[in-house]
């Protein structure tokens, strides 16, 4: 069943506001580090994990960095999340993650345009990025398949050596 809140659809998925009946599959997504080491973030246990899920919650109510929950459409159960922050240019970027065993059935690549056309459709952005860290392989290859690679840099937040891709509105359409 299709909750309310539903932010966006996809052909098989739906993207919908974050709430606490995630906490087992948010907890699912956080600890598993063949998810969050090549982002990098740091695994965490389930205190951390429904702490970051609230916070995540409240976020979107007061920035303009917002994080959602990404669904199979026959199911309400969180299969990843994803979003829109600003970079460190101001510029509106992308993010997404999916739990470990929903990759390798076309999920990232679904998730990825679904956000750039929400990004340009709905929310009139004329630029979307992604930054993405060179160990993440599987995201560089799905992040190339709809953007531009612009730039290799060091990602002083994350100690990490990022690659940007960046699409304009214009060559999207």
């Amino acid at each position: 069943m299709i909750e309310n809140h539903i932010v966006f659809e996809t052909d098989r998925l739906y993207v919908r506001k974050l709430n606490q009946k995630d906490q087992d599959t948010f907890y699912a997504l956080k600890s598993n580090p063949n998810v969050t080491n090549p982002l990098p973030r740091k695994v965490l246990d389930k205190i951390e994990s429904n702490k970051e899920l609230e916070m995540l919650i409240e976020l979107e109510k007061s920035t303009s960095k917002t994080i959602w929950a990404i669904c199979e459409k026959y199911n309400n159960e969180l299969i990843g999340c994803c979003g829109f922050m600003k970079n460190n240019e101001n510029n509106d970027e992308i993010g997404y993650q999916l739990r470990e065993c929903f990759w390798g059935k076309g999920y990232g690549t679904e998730i990825a345009k679904g956000l750039i056309e929400f990004g340009f459709n709905v929310l009139n952005s004329s630029l979307i990025t992604a930054d993405v860290n060179i160990i993440n392989k599987g995201s560089i290859k799905i992040l190339n398949k709809f953007m531009k690679f612009e730039k290799e840099f060091y990602n002083e937040n994350d100690n990490c050596i990022d690659q940007r891709f960046t699409i304009s509105k214009s060559l999207f359409q």
